[in-house]
């Protein structure tokens, strides 16, 4: 998996998607929300590019949430179209206990989705399942409870090594890795966050036991960039034929633009 694929905004292309999920098997795309907001969100045709999300739309409050949920589905199902070839409205988004979200009918592809504050992150892959989880880079977590509920004994002993200035950062980039593990199993914030861990950035990114010792084989690969110098974005993605002589995903540590 390469960088991330910016769309909208004068970048990305559906052409590069495509290329992307074709060479590599998976893909994350993001986007501004303002990009893929509709102007207007009682257009007659939003009912038929939304599916049965219509539903939920006309129920919710005028809202920046609202906003994101419409632009954030918007850009799933036409990402999701531009794979397989097929008209984003045909594709019909669907949710599995506990919000997974997946494309009813459709086994050849696999869907996450994550967005905050402005960023819409859309995760695609062919060869498994996926997460995706996407944070403002300096969302504040650190002294706030926030490691001691979401890291296990050898993250908070790494934690201590990080110069001060950078901590915080760390563990939102830790965050988001288990944000985008757990949505890939189905389990979300269901899951205990301290009963697993990752290692550095800097090298490629492995799953460790909370005493630090590798956990989960070549079949899981993850993923995290920094987006514009101002959102953390992470995948985890899933690949029951992961073979011995494929290398695994490494973490780039750099800024998509």
């Amino acid at each position: 998996m390469e960088r991330p694929v910016r769309h909208g905004g004068g970048g990305g292309s559906w052409e590069e998607v495509r290329g992307a999920v074709a060479g590599n098997g998976s893909c994350v795309v993001y986007a501004a929300v303002d990009d893929w907001v509709p102007a207007e969100l009682h257009a007659p045709e939003l009912a038929a590019d939304l599916g049965p999300d219509h539903a939920r739309l006309v129920r919710m409050p005028a809202s920046r949430n609202r906003d994101r949920f419409v632009a954030a589905r918007l850009l799933l199902k036409s990402a999701a179209g531009a794979v397989l070839d097929a008209r984003a409205r045909e594709l019909e988004l669907a949710y599995k206990p506990g919000g997974r979200p997946y494309l009813r009918g459709i086994d050849q592809l696999d869907v996450g989705l994550s967005h905050t504050e402005g960023l819409l992150v859309v995760g695609l892959t062919r060869v498994g399942r996926i997460g995706v989880d996407t944070e403002p880079a300096d969302r504040r977590m650190l002294e706030l409870g926030t490691e001691h509920q979401a890291c296990t004994p050898h993250e908070l002993e790494a934690l201590e090594r990080v110069p001060p200035e950078r901590r915080n950062r760390e563990l939102v980039r830790l965050w988001t890795l288990k944000e985008a593990y757990s949505k890939a199993i189905g389990q979300g914030l269901r899951f205990r966050f301290t009963e697993f861990g990752f290692g550095p950035p800097g090298g490629p990114v492995r799953m460790l036991r909370p005493d630090g010792t590798p956990a989960a084989g070549r079949e899981w690969t993850f993923h995290s960039w920094l987006v514009d110098d101002a959102y953390t974005v992470s995948a985890a993605v899933h690949d029951p034929g992961f073979g011995e002589g494929t290398p695994p995903l490494s973490d780039p540590g750099s800024s998509a633009s």
